[in-house]
């Protein structure tokens, strides 16, 4: 299974990196997600229920990050278990490009072998699920990025030069060094491919 997505984000390239680097924001975003928790500096699991026409399911991934260029790019590789239903195995590569000072182009591509139930199921409702998976989490983590660009913009009377923005102190600091998180594109790539596992 091959996958590729652009999705505009409104907001700064640097916003939108540090947002998608924040588990519980992405928790938020995605429907059925129980838990994303830190195995180590680059490695994660995450706990997600699934539905794929009548069947749904509890899946366990694990993902492990590596190339990490903040706020540019990173790939990762991923493997998750569904039970009964089967397994996927792949990798995948995330990019961030600036579309001026409050757009972000998220672009991913990701390869996956799956086996077990989903190796007998069609593709095209395989394609479909992960579609809309992704459309959700998309309009899901856009809404969320508009609404706290919304509540933070202030309102400009007269033209002025840039302030800074202080930094939330309840975001966790993320550098080149040590990827305290993954990004939402390494996510939303991670839960297709749990989900073709039905």
């Amino acid at each position: 299974m091959e996958m590729t997505g652009e999705q505009r984000i409104p907001a700064s390239q640097a916003d939108t990196w540090t947002a998608l680097n924040d588990p519980e924001f992405l928790k938020a975003c995605l429907p059925g997600c129980e838990s994303i928790e830190r195995v180590s500096d680059d490695e994660y699991t995450v706990l997600l229920t699934a539905r794929v026409g009548p069947v749904s399911a509890k899946f366990k991934g694990r993902m492990a990050i590596s190339d990490a260029k903040p706020p540019n790019s990173y790939a990762l590789a991923f493997e998750g278990q569904g039970g009964v239903a089967g397994f996927a195995k792949g990798s995948a590569s995330v990019q961030l490009a600036s579309q001026g000072a409050a757009e972000t182009l998220l672009s991913y591509q990701a390869k996956a072998n799956v086996g077990g139930k989903l190796a007998q199921i069609g593709s095209r409702l395989v394609d479909a699920a992960a579609q809309k998976v992704a459309g959700d989490f998309f309009a899901a983590f856009n809404a969320r990025m508009s609404s706290l660009h919304a509540a933070v913009a202030p309102v400009e009377t007269e033209p002025h030069l840039p302030v800074p923005v202080p930094r939330d102190p309840d975001l966790p600091d993320v550098t080149p060094g040590s990827l305290a998180f993954f990004a939402a594109g390494a996510l939303v790539v991670f839960v297709v491919a749990l989900i073709a596992l039905l």
